[in-house]
C-alpha cells in the first residue's frame, strides 16, 4: 500500500537518526546536545519532528534516564558512565509518521542494566513475532507479558502502544501485557507502535510537576524499545527497522 510505503520512508529516517545516537550518546553528553543533535539531523533529511509541540511539548525527542519510565524532558545535566538513557522520537515525512524509540548505554553500564536492556529488546521483538493476520492485540501483550515477567520484571501497565498513521496517535490501543486470543483482530493494513517499557521493579509510577516525565515508584531502572510496524499478508514488516539489529 502506499500508505505504508510512505510511512516506511519516515520510519528509514528515523531509524538513520538512531544509528547515528550510538556514536554520538556518550559519558558527559547531555540530553539536551542529544536533543539538538536529533533536530537537527531531521531538519537536514528534510522531515520533522512530530513530538514539538504536541500538547504542549516542546521538544523533539523525549529523553528518559534510568528510573524514568517514558516523558522525559532534555536537560543540560549530564550523562555518566553507567547511565542508561531512552531516546523517543517521531518524524513526520510528508504528512506521514513513524516511530521508534531506543535505550542506549552510557559507558560501562551495570549487568543489572545490561540484563534489562537485553530482556526489553527481546520482549518487544517477540510481541511483533505475534502481530500477524488473524492474532488479536491480547496475543502480542500476552507475548511480552509472559517473557518478561518470567525474567523477574514487570511491563508499565499505563503507557501503550497505539495505531499511527498521519496522526502520532490512532486506534487501536496497543496494551503490553494480556490474555492471548482477546482483544482487537490484526487485519492486513494496520499499522501499529509496539513499545513495551520493562521495570527491575515494580511498574507502579508517579509524574513529575511539569506533567510530563515519568518515574518509576520505587526508583528502579527502567528501558523501553519501540518499533512501527504494519500487518502485511507475508508478516509483520517494521518500518523503522535499525538494518544491523
Amino acid at each position: 500500500m502506499e500508505e505504508i510505503k510512505a510511512m516506511q520512508e519516515a520510519g528509514e529516517v528515523l531509524a538513520s537518526c538512531h544509528k547515528e545516537l550510538r556514536s554520538f550518546i556518550k559519558p558527559d553528553v547531555t540530553t539536551l546536545d542529544i536533543e539538538h543533535f536529533v533536530d537537527d539531523y531531521l531538519k537536514k533529511q528534510g522531515v520533522t519532528p512530530e513530538q514539538k509541540g504536541y500538547r504542549g511539548y516542546p521538544f523533539a525527542t523525549c529523553a528518559s534516564i534510568n528510573d524514568v519510565i517514558c516523558h522525559g524532558f532534555p536537560t543540560k545535566n549530564k550523562l555518566v558512565s553507567g547511565d542508561i538513557v531512552t531516546i523517543d522520537m517521531v518524524v513526520n515525512r510528508n504528512g506521514w509518521l513513524a516511530d521508534s524509540a531506543w535505550s542506549y548505554p552510557v559507558g560501562d553500564i551495570s549487568e543489572e542494566a545490561a540484563q534489562l536492556l537485553q530482556v526489553t529488546k527481546e520482549a518487544l521483538y517477540l510481541g511483533i513475532e505475534q502481530a500477524v493476520v488473524g492474532n488479536r492485540l491480547g496475543d502480542v501483550g500476552h507475548a511480552i507479558q509472559s517473557y518478561a515477567e518470567g525474567k523477574g520484571y514487570s511491563v508499565v501497565r499505563d503507557f501503550t502502544g497505539h495505531g499511527i498513521g498521519r496522526l502520532m496517535h490512532e486506534d487501536p490501543e496497543v496494551l503490553h501485557f494480556g490474555t492471548a486470543g482477546r482483544g482487537v483482530r490484526l487485519k492486513e493494513g494496520m499499522v501499529l507502535t509496539i513499545e513495551p517499557m520493562i521495570n527491575v521493579g515494580t511498574y507502579d509510577y508517579y509524574i513529575e510537576d511539569d506533567g510530563w516525565t515519568a518515574r518509576t515508584a520505587d526508583g528502579k531502572l527502567s528501558a523501553q524499545y519501540e518499533h512501527t510496524i504494519a500487518i502485511t499478508k507475508d508478516g509483520p514488516l517494521i518500518l523503522t527497522k535499525q538494518d544491523d539489529e
